[in-house]
């Protein structure tokens, strides 16, 4: 099968060995897995990260987004068939989704809203774990509650924020104030369902003063936490949280004592990763994300289409995801014949 793959780490994304187009043998399930047809994939700040600092003795596939059909099923399998057209963002633990066929643990996986393409419907799964987790897993935020709290995001046009400003919006009465830097950026975010946006390249207690809001309740640090961390911190109210998703060189926690802070981190892939008891919720969040799409409460958060799934096409997708100006999520599509 084809599968874009990386054998050395580090190289710029420039140079074209930083990924290239491989052929695989077609995986074989085991119990708990699905043998799922790739139809399109999504790229994360996930696959950079790994592409550039972590060091592989063979080709590793990376890619953590895909959508796909179920053409095989394990021994154990009880939630899916052949057949189903599925949506899911996989464990870092295995090889990636930029493959033809691609194995993935019936627990981690939703069906794919009806309602959506390809396409639109992998924008989602990866981001929208991390943002469901985030705000109700981590920071404790209860459906249907927030009534007169105040959630801060920083980066809310990113991928995670851009899904996370609608689950908040949705599901929740928390005030949403989010963070951009750019006219483009800022409108989207507000398209999506914030109440507010601010400058974070300004000092962010000068511009949440602006809007007339002194303190919040609740902070999702999307990313440089490590620029905005004392901000973030002053901008808190006491007794608040802090939830971040990026990796700050350090961080130093004796900062929250004052105010009597928690801080938390959200990590999508925790569950897969280490198997924990309650892993199945995965898949339960992507069906419940896939009821609100095809309700239309929420919508994808699909930003730009880079063609089909190549390593020359995944160069360009990697390149515009570290520029760190992406809107939304960048995807692909199909593999060339």
């Amino acid at each position: 099968m084809k599968a874009i793959a990386y054998t050395q780490h580090g190289l710029p994304i420039e140079d074209d060995n930083s990924l290239i187009d491989i052929d695989l043998p077609k995986p074989v399930p085991g119990a708990r897995d699905l043998s799922v047809e790739i139809r399109a994939i999504s790229v994360n700040p996930a696959d950079t990260k790994l592409r550039r600092n972590v060091a592989t003795s063979e080709p590793r596939v990376l890619g953590w987004d895909a959508v796909g059909i179920v053409r095989e099923i394990g021994s154990e399998v009880t939630l899916f068939q052949p057949g189903d057209e599925v949506f899911y963002a996989g464990s870092i633990a295995r090889p990636g989704s930029y493959s033809e066929f691609h194995l993935v643990d019936e627990r981690i996986v939703g069906h794919k809203p009806s309602s959506l393409s390809n396409a639109e419907a992998v924008a989602l799964p990866l981001t929208a774990i991390t943002a469901w987790e985030l705000l109700f897993d981590r920071l404790g935020v209860a459906e249907n509650g927030g009534e007169g709290e105040t959630l801060l995001i920083t980066g809310a046009a990113g991928g995670v924020g851009s899904i996370l400003v609608q689950l908040a919006r949705q599901l929740t009465h928390l005030t949403i104030i989010g963070t951009a830097s750019r006219e483009e950026t800022r409108d989207w975010a507000l398209q999506l369902g914030a109440h507010h946006v601010i400058d974070h390249s300004r000092s962010i207690t000068e511009e949440l003063s602006r809007i007339g809001i002194e303190q919040v309740t609740h902070v999702a640090s999307l990313t440089h936490t490590d620029s905005h961390y004392a901000q973030l911190i002053e901008a808190l109210a006491p007794q608040g949280k802090l939830a971040l998703i990026d990796d700050p060189e350090s961080l130093d926690a004796m900062p929250l004592k004052r105010k009597s802070l928690s801080l938390h981190w959200e990590f999508m892939f925790a569950r897969p990763l280490f198997e924990t008891p309650d892993m199945i919720r995965q898949h339960q969040l992507l069906e419940r994300i896939s009821t609100l799409i095809d309700q239309q409460r929420l919508k994808t958060t699909l930003g730009e289409h880079f063609g089909l799934i190549s390593a020359a096409n995944l160069r360009r997708a990697h390149a515009f995801i570290e520029s760190n100006r992406a809107r939304g999520k960048v995807v692909l599509e199909g593999f060339p014949s």
